[in-house]
C-alpha cells in the first residue's frame, strides 16, 4: 500500500485534537449532536498505542481513541480512523473491526468506530465487516466520510464557517493541482488569504495556516513569490496575524534555508522571540528549557521554531530531530 508521507498527517492529526468538536461537527453532525460538549473530552494516547502494539494493528499516526461524554451523563469512547492516504486499502474495514473488538476485549468498554477516508476515489466506501457461520454471525458497521464527496462543493467549502471547511478544500485542491504548480500556488494563495479574513482568534488564524502550508508544498522558487507576497499584504495591515518570529522563519527557513554564521546579535534575538513564542503557546518556560534556548544555534532554533507551530506539547518541540 502507497500511503502519503507521515508530514501530510501532521496537521490533519494536531488540527483534530486541538479543535475536535468542530471536526465531529464537519464530517460527524449526529455524533457531534449526541455529545455534551460541556464535558471535557480526553484523548487516550497510551490506551491506543498499546492496544495497536499488542495486535500489530499498523496504528496510523492520525488514529485517536477519544473519550466523551453523552448528553444524558454517560461516559463513552470514540475510535476515530482518520485515513490520510493516496490509495485504498483492502484490509482497511477488517481492522477498524479489529480495533473494535480488540477495545472491548481489553478494556471491556463499548466503543463507536468512526472513519474519514481522504483516498482520491469515490466509489471505494468500506463501512461494514463481518462474517456469518452456522447459524452465528458478527458484524461491524461504521459510519464513514470520503472527503472525495466534497469534490464539486469547493467553492461551498471556501465559505463555510467551520474551519474544517478550509482544511477539506486545501485537501481537494491539493489533489486537483497535482503536477500544476502554478495554479497551486495560486490557490493556495486564495486560501491564505481567505484564512485571514475569518473572524477569528490569532491562534486559530496560525494552526489553519500551518495545516494549508504543511498540504499545499510548492516549488521553492514559487513558495517565495508567495510569500513575498503575502508580506507586503502583512505591511499593508491586511494580515496582521503573523508574530514577529514566524515571519523571520518565514524569510530563513523558505528564502536561505539554514543560513551559516548567524551573528551573535541577531541569534540572541531569536533566542529571545522563540521563548515568546514558546511561552504564548505554552506557558511559563522551566529553567531547563531556558537553558537549551541559550546554549542552542541558529541551526537549531530553525529547527525547534518549525516544530512550535504544530507541536502539541512543550516537551514534543524538543524531540524533533
Amino acid at each position: 500500500m502507497a500511503t502519503l508521507r507521515d508530514d501530510y498527517d501532521i496537521p490533519w492529526k494536531d488540527a483534530l485534537t486541538r479543535y475536535f468538536p468542530a471536526f465531529m461537527a464537519f464530517y460527524f453532525p449526529r455524533a457531534h449532536a449526541a455529545i455534551d460538549w460541556r464535558a471535557p473530552t480526553v484523548f487516550l494516547e497510551t490506551e491506543l498505542a498499546q492496544l495497536a502494539r499488542d495486535a500489530m494493528l499498523g496504528r496510523r499516526m492520525a488514529d485517536k481513541l477519544v473519550q466523551v461524554t453523552l448528553h444524558g451523563g454517560a461516559v463513552e469512547w470514540v475510535l476515530l480512523h482518520l485515513e490520510v492516504q493516496g490509495r485504498r486499502e483492502g484490509g482497511f474495514a477488517e481492522r477498524m473491526f479489529t480495533y473494535n473488538y480488540r477495545i472491548w476485549d481489553r478494556y471491556r468498554r463499548p466503543v463507536a468506530s468512526l472513519a474519514l477516508l481522504a483516498d482520491g476515489s469515490r466509489s471505494w466506501k468500506p463501512d461494514s465487516f463481518g462474517y456469518r457461520l452456522l447459524g452465528s454471525s458478527m458484524r461491524l458497521s461504521f459510519p464513514v466520510v470520503k472527503l472525495s464527496a466534497y469534490a464539486d462543493r469547493v467553492e461551498q467549502l471556501l465559505l463555510d464557517d467551520n474551519p474544517f471547511g478550509l482544511v477539506t478544500a486545501a485537501h481537494l485542491l491539493t489533489r486537483q493541482t497535482k503536477g500544476d504548480s502554478r495554479r497551486r500556488r495560486a490557490e493556495k494563495r486564495r486560501l491564505v488569504m481567505l484564512l485571514f479574513q475569518r473572524n477569528w482568534d490569532k491562534r486559530r488564524i496560525i494552526d489553519f495556516l500551518n495545516v494549508i502550508d504543511w498540504m499545499m508544498r510548492l516549488p521553492a522558487e514559487l513558495e517565495r513569490a508567495l510569500w513575498n507576497d503575502i508580506r507586503v499584504m502583512e505591511r499593508s495591515d491586511a494580515m496582521p496575524y503573523m508574530s514577529m518570529f514566524e515571519r523571520m522563519l518565514r524569510d530563513e527557513g523558505r528564502q536561505e534555508g539554514r543560513q551559516e554564521g548567524w551573528r551573535e546579535g541577531r541569534q540572541e534575538g531569536l533566542q529571545s522571540i522563540l521563548a515568546a513564542l514558546l511561552e504564548e503557546r505554552f506557558g511559563p518556560l522551566p529553567s531547563e528549557v531556558r537553558e537549551r534556548l541559550a546554549g542552542a544555534d541558529g541551526e537549531q532554533m530553525l529547527c525547534w521554531a518549525k516544530a512550535v507551530l504544530a507541536a502539541p506539547t512543550l516537551s514534543a518541540v524538543f524531540r524533533q530531530p
